[in-house]
């Protein structure tokens, strides 16, 4: 299935990209572009504005962003997140503590991303890995497996960090949605993009 995942994504022309965004500015975020099968970058951004930059020069179809991107209609934890859960794909709620900063930096960059026209989804890439069949973590063994699973470009140059790897899955979530081959967890308080469930690659 590797080798069919690869011939997949070369079908499409479409240019997407993937942010694994960290809660704080100063942390590092992963940034991922991915065009066909080929990731032609992976790189490590700080501040919004890093972000909104590199997002504006690449003009992706699709931006993938690994951080809850709305808030609960009441109490701490949306439908997706409670649905997540029940799929065995846990998530960390929106305000949970060590969240909150994080879905609110998500929230802010999503909104100014939109009102660049440049669209956005929220993904969650262990749950698209797991659902994939690929190894959840383990920076070694998630760049083997990606590798496997038909990936090319900077994943075969050198070794990447779990951010960047992150971001190169969060890529991978949109381009399959993009390809028709993914489905939405939750409802009009929140969705999570995940790849559809028939499609294991047995990487793990």
């Amino acid at each position: 299935m590797g080798e069919e995942l690869g011939e997949l994504l070369s079908r499409l022309r479409a240019r997407t990209a993937g942010l694994d965004l960290a809660g704080s500015a100063k942390r590092p975020s992963g940034w991922a572009v991915l065009e066909g099968r080929e990731v032609v970058e992976v790189s490590h951004l700080g501040p919004d504005e890093e972000i909104l930059a590199a997002a504006e020069r690449v003009r992706p179809a699709l931006l993938a962003i690994d951080a809850p991107l709305t808030l609960p209609r009441e109490g701490y934890m949306r439908f997706v997140d409670r649905e997540m859960h029940r799929l065995g794909l846990p998530v960390l709620p929106p305000l949970f503590p060590a969240m909150r900063s994080l879905t609110l930096r998500g929230m802010r960059l999503a909104r100014e991303l939109e009102a660049r026209g440049l669209p956005v989804i929220e993904v969650h890439p262990a749950s698209t890995r797991k659902v994939l069949g690929l190894p959840v973590k383990g920076r070694a063994a998630v760049q083997e497996a990606l590798l496997r699973a038909g990936l090319t470009g900077v994943l075969e140059e050198r070794e990447l960090s779990m951010h960047e790897l992150d971001a190169i899955t969060a890529a991978l979530t949109a381009s399959l949605h993009l390809l028709g081959l993914s489905e939405l967890v939750g409802d009009e308080e929140g969705e999570i993009c995940l790849p559809r469930r028939d499609l294991s690659l047995d990487l793990a």
